[in-house]
């Protein structure tokens, strides 16, 4: 079981940058999938970033070329580096981990962080 928490959130103002970060407690971090999803002001929940258990990263078109995505195994953390951020980033950023399981998926989410972007 992993407990994920972020941090790194706040108040910026467009073309600034953000660094959030996710560090799970629990055991066995390195065989995750992690994601970083966003749900804007009265829109779903979206995936837009993904690093595989193998450091494989994959962005959404939006944020492609802009946001990285990294994880440090050993830290049991996950990093989304956010720059050139627009008004349109403005969002709850959420940290997700995957492992998939014959069974069914194993999910856990973390609680949040909020990310504004306006002048």
């Amino acid at each position: 079981q992993l407990q994920l928490v972020e941090s790194g959130g706040g108040v910026v103002e467009p073309g600034a940058s953000l660094r959030l970060s996710c560090v799970a407690s629990g055991s066995r971090f390195n065989i995750y999938a992690m994601g970083w999803y966003r749900q804007g002001p009265g829109k779903e929940r979206e995936l837009i970033a993904h690093i595989s258990n193998g450091h494989i990263a994959a962005y959404d078109d939006s944020v492609r070329g802009r946001f990285t995505i990294s994880r440090d195994n050993a830290k049991n953390t996950v990093t989304l580096q956010m720059d050139t951020l627009k008004p349109e980033d403005t969002a709850m950023y959420y940290c997700h981990a995957y492992y998939g399981l014959v069974s069914g998926p194993v999910e856990y989410w973390g609680q949040g962080t909020q990310v504004t972007v306006s002048s």
